[in-house]
């Protein structure tokens, strides 16, 4: 479209002037194929990693404003509230919350393998922290199943309420999560726009926030009881 080739156009010339001496453009007269090769190969380019850093940024800076919300929603409930019913937390999220920062140490070596041009070290460990996403996201519904059977569930109480409001809305976001380490581990980046290295750094910097994230909220909850 003709909006979007500006657009690339304008983020090509700042990208020459911030990076201080990206050459002239050749003087104009040239024939058309040779305006058309040129304006080919400057398409081509690839896009700039700070692009990939700053979208993401942004994505995290909202997300943590939906769960800020949240928190802030329970906090106040569950202090004036004089019909809070405290949940009994599920063993197995102790478990969960282990397989999930074990993940976090899996994935930071499987950049280190990268950094160090070991593909196949990367390619395990970044298959390992997969794994383990999946492991925690199953063993979730799992805590779930549990409450089920014990009668807990989410119009129960206002307490069982958040569990499941927050449980469901952070599963959800690290579905995501482990979506975009199944493209960094399955995608040909031969033909991408995007480096394999970017795309794993961006890719580890929502990883670990969803970690963090979640040690967060197991201690709203485990406080709230």
């Amino acid at each position: 479209m003709a909006g979007t080739d500006t657009v690339q156009e304008i983020e090509l010339i700042i990208e020459d002037i911030g990076g201080g001496g990206g050459g002239v453009r050749p003087p104009g007269g040239g024939d058309d194929g040779d305006s058309d090769d040129s304006g080919k190969r400057r398409n081509q380019r690839p896009a700039s990693p700070k692009r990939y850093s700053t979208a993401i940024g942004l994505a995290l800076v909202s997300v943590l404003m939906f769960f800020m919300a949240l928190t802030s929603a329970f906090i106040v409930l569950r202090a004036k509230s004089d019909r809070w019913m405290p949940v009994h937390l599920p063993r197995i999220l102790w478990i969960n919350t282990i397989i999930l920062l074990a993940s976090s140490a899996t994935l930071e070596l499987a950049r280190r393998r990268l950094s160090n041009a070991d593909l196949p070290g990367f390619t395990k460990y970044w298959r390992a922290t997969t794994v383990l996403g999946v492991l925690f996201l199953f063993g979730q519904l799992v805590a779930w199943r549990q409450l089920v059977v014990q009668g807990v569930y989410v119009a129960s109480s206002q307490a069982s309420s958040f569990f499941y409001i927050f449980t469901a809305a952070h599963g959800l976001h690290l579905l995501g999560g482990v979506a975009a380490l199944a493209y960094v581990l399955l995608r040909k980046f031969e033909t991408a726009k995007v480096s394999r290295s970017t795309a794993a750094e961006v890719t580890s910097y929502y990883w670990h926030f969803m970690d963090a994230l979640w040690v967060f909220l197991l201690a709203l909850l485990y406080i709230g009881k």
